[in-house]
């Protein structure tokens, strides 16, 4: 019950609706217990006592008796409904909320699979059990109390013989519930493995189809499908197994009553009737109790689903704004001063003392392998991550001293791989700057060098894109990316290999643009290629983490060092060297 104590401010605020179900299903618990009365009264005070004359009025009950039930019915069903509904609305929200603010640690290790399945199939696992599991599990409780008491009522000696039975039944539901809860947690947990296979794939279809791995990827699938399918029958097989077990007990019961209910009846201890009432009313009892099982199936389902939402509302929020965290308008001013990176603790570093000044309005370029700390420096900027050591000062400040979306609304960041939403492309430019201008947004993609292409569309700024910017070239996408990042008009303008997917002709008339757009911005360019930041007023050459060389363009190529070779390699031919010196 833990799961559910720790979820309970999703619940609670909406319990007036959960009881007025509960008091609506007391009522149609109460009509159903009546049944057995009435059949016993039509036995024992009409045909044996020849009282035909009531008849009428017994039907004229029954026929009221209905109208209230089928009334009771509805309002006790869609209220449980409404209270479920409402409350997995909150919190399905609430974990929407916490996945932006999430930081990017959270995501380095989480499957978008896995998550989906939380936010659906798990949300939807949880809220059957607030409509349903919780309301059926009092009813089936009111049920055996009132059936219960009734039989007392008729014959005490007959109703300690009918619950002789009761604690074997009780000790199977325990053992039914203890065994069946690590088995759903296993069944959600292979369910979100099987929708993250499936995202992967979808996601990674043209890398599939061009290596040709169309069958590895249907085997992976079919594992998994297997994996899910084999977690599911052994759930199965645990219901098929005790499920019997307390049909049998319950059977057993019957005919004890049977048994012990007759010799009542023919030493004249128990009318006829009462009989006939009592063995309806045992099935009140033994029924509702075999069905315990399904409710624990429910029960455990819910739970399982719980923790694992717990883990995405209980998850650690590694960066957390102050609460005298400022806003402030952003001159650009970035310095760091020894600044450590760990993404992993106990692990490499990814950023090793690192230490320089860029004041407003200067470029920095950025250069060295795969995985040498180029993204991770402005990634520190933004604040994704903390460093381990050492700070990240803006404008003289810590960047931690700030409002997070108002550090994040004021840099503009254009990644390698640019994401597009499906939606227009004028709402993709847009999309950091909704108060943004039709004007600014033509002017933004002009400066990109998007216009062009986007009027040849069929329905230019308003053809809407697919998922993740399908119908675009890589070199489109990230021409709208970057009137996207223009289009904010940033303090700070990061370019992460942002040209990288475009021509040389397209890259030279990007770059001349974007010399525009970063006067008087503290701009950052992430390139492998020299070409893209040749023009910096300063460069950092990186390794393993490490700042090894600094200093412009020209001094650099000159310096016998890392940037040197690395010029030699994307310049073998003479005059291209000559012309990229000039």
């Amino acid at each position: 019950m833990e799961t559910f104590k720790k979820l309970k401010r999703f619940y609670w605020p909406y319990k007036k609706y959960f009881i007025w179900s509960i008091l609506f299903m007391l009522v149609v618990t109460s009509i159903t217990v009546v049944y057995p009365i009435m059949l016993q009264i039509t036995i024992d005070d009409v045909v044996l006592q020849s009282r035909y004359e009531l008849i009428p009025w017994i039907c004229g009950l029954f026929l009221g008796l209905m109208v209230i039930k089928g009334f009771s019915t509805f309002s006790f069903q869609y209220l449980g409904d409404l209270f479920g509904m409402t409350s997995v609305y909150k919190l399905r929200e609430s974990l929407y909320d916490k996945l932006q603010t999430l930081a990017f640690k959270y995501y380095d290790n989480a499957k978008t699979g896995d998550i989906m399945s939380r936010l659906t199939a798990d949300v939807e696992g949880f809220r059957f059990f607030l409509s349903v599991g919780f309301a059926e599990l009092l009813r089936i409780i009111s049920l055996i109390l009132i059936s219960l008491s009734i039989m007392f009522y008729y014959s005490v000696p007959l109703a300690l013989v009918t619950m002789a039975a009761m604690p074997f039944l009780a000790i199977v539901v325990f053992q039914f519930d203890k065994r069946v809860h690590p088995a759903f947690r296993n069944v959600r947990k292979s369910f979100g493995q099987l929708n993250t296979r499936v995202q992967e794939n979808i996601s990674g279809m043209n890398t599939v189809k061009s290596l040709s791995r169309e069958d590895f990827e249907i085997g992976r699938f079919s594992n998994s499908n297997d994996n899910y399918r084999q977690k599911y029958l052994f759930t199965s097989k645990l219901w098929a197994r005790f499920f019997p077990m307390m049909e049998f007990i319950g059977n057993v019961s019957a005919v004890i009553l049977l048994a012990y209910g007759g010799f009542l009846v023919i030493n004249e201890s128990l009318n006829p009737g009462e009989l006939v009432a009592f063995f309806s009313l045992v099935w009140y009892i033994m029924g509702p109790l075999m069905n315990l099982g399904f409710i624990i199936n429910q029960f455990s389902q819910a739970k399982a689903s719980g923790e694992r939402l717990l883990e995405i509302l209980e998850a650690k929020e590694d960066i957390v704004e102050k609460e005298s965290a400022i806003e402030a308008t952003i001159k650009g001013h970035v310095q760091f001063n020894d600044v450590t990176l760990t993404y992993i603790k106990n692990d490499d570093e990814a950023l090793k003392n690192i230490s320089f000044d860029a004041p407003p309005g200067k470029t920095i370029g950025l250069i060295g392998a795969t995985g040498s700390g180029k993204t991770s420096i402005t990634q520190l900027i933004t604040r994704f991550y903390e460093p381990e050591q050492g700070e990240v000062l803006l404008d003289g400040l810590p960047v931690s001293d700030y409002k997070l979306k108002t550090l994040r609304s004021q840099i503009g960041f254009v990644l390698q791989e640019p994401f597009l939403f499906s939606t227009t492309i004028r709402e993709n430019i847009s999309y950091g700057n909704p108060e943004v201008t039709e004007d600014q947004i033509i002017q933004a993609a002009k400066r990109a060098q998007a216009h062009d292409f986007i009027m040849e569309l069929p329905n230019g700024y308003d053809t809407l894109l697919g998922e993740r910017g399908m119908g675009l070239s890589g070199g489109q996408k990230q021409r709208i990316a970057i009137a996207r990042a223009i289009c904010i008009n940033p303090s700070i303008l990061i370019l992460d290999d942002a040209t990288s997917a475009v021509d040389m002709e397209t890259e030279f008339n990007i770059q001349k643009a974007l010399r525009e757009v970063m006067k008087n911005r503290t701009s950052f360019i992430i390139a492998h290629r020299i070409s893209s930041l040749k023009h910096a007023d300063e460069i950092l050459v990186l390794e393993d983490g490490e700042i090894v060389e600094r200093g412009t363009h020209d001094y650099l190529v000159n310096n016998n060092g890392p940037y040197e070779r690395i010029f030699k390699i994307q310049y073998q031919d003479r005059e291209e060297i000559l012309s990229a010196v000039k």
